[in-house]
């Protein structure tokens, strides 16, 4: 089922929950994805994260679970597109990436949702991956999934109205590594999938990362204020231990593939955060310098894990991320118009 519903309630908010199977487009206008449905999605985890799904915002228009792997797999993305565009219109696009320890989440979730709806607004198209997240290859099947995101905006640039050269990726925690990994390691033999999109890159032109993992090896644990302890902690990436395969968990670090081709990459974490330690995000930026990538590294002050471009948990905050991840994606994404 394709369905494409063009929406506009014109009396309060919209109340109740919304699910929509198959490939579904919406639209409409008046949507809080800070409010209820938003709440009934954060609330229900990682057993039922799909259970509610809002509507769009006004100018956006979403396309739900469009298959974009091989035939069978269950994976699916969620597209977000600007409404309203000119028949020759040529968008940038970005991929986002969903946390969740890389066993949970959900690319509909309250972030990937802010996120999404906050770049269409601003005239990109944006494919929400779902991967792989159960089984004992996951990994590097789930980094494979991503790159395969990518793939699918460049194959149906034309379909989707995209600007195939400026795309883009972004995600948070554990969807922050992977979009590291996607950025860092295109063409990787080991790290690059076959199938089903032979012959198209999957290179992207820009990254930002959300307080994800950057060096599996150096990853700490840290008191309740976010400060690292020293103590190193583990990985749920995959069964072999840092002890047992050093070399498997350094080929997963992102760190370690960083080279002076490397895109220009926007780090955002809190001071807080408990759940990756801050040093993590500081280790890339270190790199990152050394390599001479063009890169920017932004603390938040009392804020913990978890935040999308405008709250952490429901306070504001303390600076509105849009307009700097909007600024670095316009930079990087969108080329100067010819006089």
């Amino acid at each position: 089922m394709n369905c494409r519903i063009g929406w506009r309630p014109r009396l309060g908010a919209v109340a109740g929950a919304l699910w929509f199977g198959a490939s579904c487009c919406l639209s409409a206008q008046g949507a809080d994805p800070a409010g209820a449905g938003a709440a009934a999605v954060a609330a229900a985890g990682k057993t039922n994260a799909r259970a509610a799904l809002w509507p769009a915002p006004e100018g956006v228009v979403i396309e739900r679970d469009v298959p974009y792997l091989a035939p069978g797999r269950a994976e699916k993305l969620d597209l977000y597109l600007p409404a309203n565009r000119a028949a020759n219109t040529r968008s940038p696009a970005v991929v986002i990436i969903h946390g969740g320890g890389w066993t949970g989440g959900d690319k509909a979730a309250a972030r990937e949702f802010n996120i999404g709806t906050t770049l269409a607004k601003a005239g990109y198209v944006c494919a929400s991956v779902e991967y792989l997240k159960e089984g004992p290859n996951k990994w590097p099947a789930n980094l494979h999934d991503c790159k395969n995101g990518v793939r699918f905006l460049r194959k149906h640039a034309d379909r989707y109205q995209i600007d195939g050269d400026h795309i883009g990726v972004i995600g948070g925690s554990a969807g922050g590594h992977l979009a590291l990994m996607v950025a860092y390691t295109a063409g990787h033999p080991e790290l690059s999938p076959s199938e089903p999109y032979p012959g198209i890159s999957d290179r992207v032109q820009a990254c930002v990362d959300l307080y994800g993992i950057t060096d599996l090896l150096t990853r700490q644990g840290t008191d309740a204020q976010g400060n690292p302890n020293g103590q190193l902690r583990g990985a749920g990436l995959f069964a072999d231990t840092r002890e047992a395969n050093p070399e498997k968990w350094k080929l997963a670090s992102p760190v370690y593939h960083v080279t002076r081709e490397s895109p220009p990459t926007l780090i955002l974490h809190g001071l807080a955060d408990t759940t990756v330690d801050r040093d993590q995000s500081s280790e890339l930026a270190k790199v990152l310098a050394q390599h001479g990538v063009e890169h920017e590294l932004l603390l938040l002050a009392e804020v913990g894990h978890t935040f999308d471009l405008e709250k952490w948990g429901r306070k504001p905050l303390p600076r509105d991320l849009r307009p700097v991840v909007l600024g670095f994606f316009d930079k990087h994404l969108k080329p100067p118009r010819s006089p």
